[in-house]
């Protein structure tokens, strides 16, 4: 494992710089920040392939991105770039490289990992894929009764069922028109129960979504479909009706799934970046095979231009630069993602995944304690609903709330003038939260008040603005296009955590809960020894216990 400089980031002078720099400037109103500068549109945004980066409205300035692209020189990100893309072990707590980029590459390329081309193990798994979801979407592949399949159930958790979801759901008018697409993650049962309801077992499919087939929920899931379905047929059927995403080929030949349906990916893939891999198999069911190397492709633009692009002209560097400039020195602990588009309704929850899973961390790469603030909050929810629910609290909440809208400009399923009072809504959100309404606005609004009842009523109206946003407006959703979205989050969580110090890739915070439960779990039945867990622990376990009589 190669052995990289340690650097104490907020040590540097840089860090120092940016501090100082803070304080002179967070005054400053973006309002008059274009009132001065006619063109700053067209200074601060960048369009890649009909995707286009408007980060405008933030408060930044030339001086601002010169002082945060000497931070990202003082952290090396150029070496962790070229680390990354070359298959160096950068996940240094588990050994292991970082090459959910390889899963794009065209089957041209080369790249050796421990003494295997990464690109052809990579294209042999496609081909597989490829040739398994054409059996099935043209009706050859068919279940234990001759009826072909009708709906496919895929059963993981995280980054096995998260980003799938996203891709689907997004990529919804390019879906087969016989083919139905079902998730299932939560060990909750009413969730897989609430699924089958509506299935038949001779027409369902089931993908078990899980590297190690070991993972407890999807597991669980698994074995109650298995039961499921064996009620209306029998063990030998049972290779007809699943197929697995995994490496372990024991337990999934002790399932009963046939080994030949048993599609791999490798330990240089992390989860929240695995939609990329076989874990992908539902999407490429749902959209077919040439739109799923579209999508493939659209990640690939996304990492040539992230890796060959200069700082200055580079979307993912350009966005977690000013995302650092917010979360660590202006210590907005939270980022809203605000997708105008139901089919990517869902992008929030993948990118609350790989974000905090990535980056939600308090120990640096070497084991440091870090005494500064890294991964934010991330949340939102689809516009225009998110208009009704939470845009009061950005627009005159006492909180500093930075924003990304995201905007297909032309829909799949127009609906009238639907989608241009669509955009209409996205756009005038990112300008009233960087306009605000001054003083003098409200004036005019209530001219016909005076006294006590302006008094009251003027304050209420007042919106300080200065709301920061970045605004991505993609032509229309296609596989390309989200392809290439779905890529620039991943390189901007990358930089972040390049930049604050951090392995981005492994996430032993989750597998920490995961021990707690294998222990707390037979002590709901009872059958284990005396309770050993704090006073709240211990009297909720037995407070489930007398309510299940136990």
């Amino acid at each position: 494992m190669a052995v990289h400089r340690h650097i104490d980031i907020n040590s540097t002078p840089i860090w120092a710089k940016l501090h100082q720099h803070q304080r002179a400037t967070r005054h400053m109103h973006m309002r008059e920040l274009f009132e001065l500068d006619p063109h700053r549109f067209q200074r601060f945004s960048l369009e890649l392939d009909g995707l286009l980066l408007d980060y405008s409205k933030n408060r930044i300035t030339e001086r601002t991105l010169e002082l945060l692209f000497e931070l990202a020189a003082e952290a090396d990100l150029k070496g962790w770039m070229a680390r990354m893309q070359g298959g160096e072990r950068i996940n240094v707590s588990e050994n292991r490289a970082v090459l959910h980029t390889a899963l794009r590459l065209p089957s041209d390329a080369s790249l050796q990992v421990d003494g295997r081309d990464a690109v052809a193990d990579v294209h042999a798994v496609l081909q597989s894929m490829r040739d398994f979801s054409e059996q099935v979407r043209d009706g050859v592949w068919l279940g234990f009764d001759g009826q072909r399949i009708r709906d496919v159930v895929n059963l993981g958790i995280g980054g096995s069922d998260l980003g799938p979801v996203v891709v689907k759901e997004g990529l919804a008018s390019y879906a087969h028109p016989e083919l139905n697409i079902h998730f299932v993650s939560n060990v909750d049962g009413q969730h897989l129960a609430r699924t089958l309801e509506r299935l038949s077992p001779a027409t369902t499919l089931f993908i078990v979504a899980s590297k190690s087939f070991t993972t407890p929920e999807t597991l669980l899931n698994a074995q109650a479909a298995r039961g499921w379905f064996l009620q209306a047929a029998t063990e030998g059927d049972i290779a007809r009706h699943f197929v697995a995403v995994s490496t372990n080929e024991p337990a999934v030949k002790a399932f009963g799934i046939d080994p030949a349906r048993m599609f791999g990916f490798w330990d240089w893939v992390g989860g929240r970046y695995s939609v990329w891999s076989a874990i992908g198999l539902p999407v490429m069911l749902a959209i077919g095979y040439d739109n799923f190397r579209a999508f493939l492709d659209g990640g690939h633009a996304m990492d040539r231009h992230f890796f060959e692009s200069p700082f200055a002209a580079n979307m993912p560097v350009l966005l977690a630069l000013i995302g650092i400039w917010y979360n660590t020195f202006y210590q907005a602990h939270t980022h809203a993602i605000m997708p105008y588009d139901h089919g990517l309704r869902r992008l929030p929850a993948h990118i609350q995944q790989l974000d905090m899973e990535s980056n939600g961390k308090r120990v640096g790469r070497f084991g440091e304690v870090l005494d500064f603030d890294t991964g934010p909050v991330i949340w939102g929810e689809e516009g225009a609903n998110s208009q009704h629910a939470f845009f009061q609290l950005l627009h005159q909440g006492t909180r500093l709330v930075p924003c990304d809208f995201i905007l297909p400009l032309n829909s799949h399923y127009p609906l009238g003038s639907q989608h241009d009072v669509l955009v209409a809504n996205c756009l005038a959100q990112t300008e009233a939260l960087m306009r605000g309404k001054s003083e003098a606005e409200v004036m005019l609004e209530l001219g016909h008040l005076s006294g006590e009842a302006l008094d009251m009523l003027l304050p209420q109206k007042l919106f300080p603005g200065n709301q920061p946003s970045n605004t991505l407006a993609l032509d229309s959703v296609t596989p390309y296009s989200l392809g290439m979205l779905l890529a620039l989050y991943e390189h901007k969580v990358f930089v972040q955590g390049v930049i604050w110090g951090i392995n981005s890739f492994d996430q032993w915070g989750v597998e920490y809960g995961k021990q707690l439960a294998r222990r707390i779990l037979p002590e709901l039945s009872g059958s284990a020894g005396e309770l050993g867990h704090d006073s709240s622990t211990n009297g909720l376990i037995r407070h489930y216990r007398k309510r299940h009589g136990k």
